[in-house]
């Protein structure tokens, strides 16, 4: 027998679940739990003793990020995931909130929505935010990779133009100040030369750059 898992998704609070068959009749509900690995171990084992988790099907709204874990914990279990679609959360809200107190998707509403839908619903195979996230990473992970070679190259370069150079914007090369010094043209010794020689620190360095 197909056995539904409604949940009723809580962003901070309690989740809550209710577990129908395929008649809409229920085994329990309203039970409590969070997403911990404890939590989730002990509400599976709540199922009916033999039950194949291929015949069970877990609906949820998609409340925020929320829902992520669930479904992939679930999944990893061998359940079916299904999320109601947006369009149609506000339908049935529309419908409650008419003729009950309450305009929200309960664990028991969501347990028996395959008997109003049998065909409506499809099966959840994504990980929400996480295939962006992955994505967004690798990107980031490439570009600090080819910053890095850059930095290591300007390094050599410098090392190689002089060592007054290296010693003086080596360990700074990460900050825009030089960089944008370098870009601008005063690579050059005797560009730096016409800068002339300024007081204090910063003379003392264009003084060793430019060799006067």
């Amino acid at each position: 027998m197909r056995l539904r898992l409604g949940i009723d998704i809580a962003c901070r609070a309690a989740h809550q679940a209710s577990l129908a068959d395929e008649r809409g009749e229920f085994a329990w509900s309203g039970r409590r739990f969070r997403t911990t690995a404890t939590d989730l171990e002990r509400l599976w084992a709540l199922l009916p003793a033999g039950t194949d988790p291929a015949m069970v099907t877990v609906i949820m709204e998609p409340t925020r990020n929320a829902w992520v874990p669930l479904a992939a914990w679930f999944r990893r279990r061998g359940a079916a995931v299904v999320m109601v679609p947006p369009e149609r959360s506000a339908d049935l809200r529309a419908y409650y909130s008419k003729h009950t107190k309450s305009d929200r998707l309960d664990s028991r509403i969501l347990a028996r929505l395959p008997l109003l839908h049998p065909e409506g619903l499809h099966t959840e195979e994504g990980l929400g935010p996480g295939d962006p996230l992955r994505r967004a990473v690798k990107l980031r992970s490439t570009l600090v990779r080819r910053r890095t070679a850059t930095l290591a190259r300007l390094d050599a370069l410098l090392e190689i133009l002089g060592p007054e150079w290296h010693a003086a914007l080596g360990s700074d090369l990460a900050n825009k100040t030089p960089l944008k010094f370098l870009a601008a043209g005063y690579a050059c010794p005797h560009t730096v030369q016409r800068l002339g020689v300024l007081s204090g620190d910063v003379g003392d360095r264009r003084h060793a750059l430019g060799g006067s």
